[in-house]
């Protein structure tokens, strides 16, 4: 693969509206609605966004490389540019949205955290904290972020509260997936309400159960008018259309993480395990655009994962446990349709440790910049979100 090295433009970028496309992005919004997609177990980023002039790439995989793109061959690989593609799966979902403009993939994106642990980079990547001082458990950076944002409306779409929103004030969290009737009815709600009152945790029961209420309602009548009483498909696709649909009107900063991305064996190529589980992602995405509705134009949803995966295939036709990987970023006032950030040849030379991606984009650093675009977070309010790093700009809004 020739080099093609995009550098990310360093240093504070000024606050001047946005155009792309004919939408407008009026920052600092600070109604915009944020979304970030935790793919929990180190997806495979390699094979979703291809590096389709690298000759290692396909030497490397000998049996799970996307082949290159090709009109004639239809599990080919989608070209975005003259460098890279994207997984076919992706074909109706993702890479419309990216040919209008609206999503951007950041490769080489990923944290400085070198343990290759999942557990240990999930937790790095959550509470946004230098890996090099004492960890605060009790500090994730969206509860930081929750803080410099006067009108913030956070929630969690989760079974618990994630680490990233620890350590601030009260933080709603459901499982999107598992909505159904309340077990706790109003007068057994009103007992428990009432065993807390005068408690300094009454008013985070009283607003746990309204919270509870209302998502079941917004939900479930939502439902019955889509498909008309018959029973639903379960898994992200139908998750994510809930999510839209009650961060269209009630919330604006949301979490919601997607499990089953450790792909050690038979992952797959064009077809097969991984295959399936990018082809969910990508519809559950496309249904949140469509379904937040005009309000996508000022909506950002930033996908990333803990690490990539090793470079080369393994013994058992699937990869492990890497370091980079490649981060996106979507919405209709996004500046997309191109690869943003650092780069380097995709060649055995420019490997990490000879094994992995190199991580060039700081996913701090990342989110820094698009939050100073989002919101106008001055120095302070953006040293109070992530300590240690200076944001970047990479012109995505």
């Amino acid at each position: 693969m020739r080099l093609n090295r995009r550098h990310m433009i360093s240093g504070l970028a000024a606050l001047a509206p946005a155009t792309r496309a004919g939408h407008l992005w009026a920052a600092p919004n600070v109604d915009a609605r944020l979304l970030l997609v935790f793919l929990r177990g180190a997806y495979d980023a390699a094979n979703i966004v291809i590096p389709v002039r690298s000759d290692f790439y396909h030497a490397s995989r000998p049996t799970i490389a996307i082949a290159k793109p090709d009109p004639a061959v239809a599990n080919a690989a989608l070209t975005l540019d003259a460098d890279w593609g994207l997984h076919p799966a992706l074909r109706e979902t993702i890479f419309p949205l990216f040919r209008k403009g609206q999503l951007a993939f950041v490769p080489f994106a990923g944290t400085d955290d070198l343990t290759r642990s999942h557990f240990e980079t999930q937790d790095t990547i959550e509470l946004g904290q230098d890996i090099n001082g004492t960890r605060n458990y009790r500090s994730g950076f969206m509860a930081r972020l929750v803080k410099t944002i006067a009108s913030a409306r956070p929630i969690a779409f989760t079974d618990q509260l994630p680490l990233t929103f620890q350590g601030g004030a009260a933080v709603p969290n459901i499982a999107i997936n598992n909505v159904g009737k309340p077990a706790i009815d109003a007068r057994q709600a009103s007992l428990i309400a009432a065993m807390y009152d005068k408690t300094p945790h009454a008013a985070s029961v009283q607003q746990g159960f309204q919270i509870r209420d209302d998502v079941y309602h917004a939900i479930t009548e939502h439902m019955v008018a889509a498909n008309r009483g018959a029973v639903s498909p379960k898994g992200f696709e139908l998750s994510a259309r809930r999510i839209g649909q009650l961060m269209k009107d009630q919330f604006n900063l949301g979490f919601v993480d997607v499990g089953g991305w450790d792909t050690h064996v038979n992952q797959g190529a064009a077809a097969g395990y991984l295959a399936d589980r990018i082809g969910e992602l990508g519809r559950g995405l496309a249904g949140f655009a469509e379904e937040i509705g005009p309000r996508w134009n000022d909506t950002v949803v930033v996908v990333v994962s803990e690490f990539g995966r090793t470079f080369r295939e393994n013994g058992n036709r699937g990869t492990d446990h890497g370091h980079g990987s490649v981060y996106w970023v979507l919405g209709g006032g996004i500046k997309g349709g191109r690869i943003a950030g650092d780069q380097v040849a995709v060649d055995q030379a420019h490997l990490f440790q000879n094994r992995d991606y190199p991580v060039l984009n700081d996913y701090r650093a990342l989110l820094g910049g698009l939050f100073q675009r989002m919101y106008g977070l001055d120095q302070n309010g953006l040293r109070q979100v992530f300590p240690s790093v200076q944001p970047k700009d990479l012109a995505l809004l």
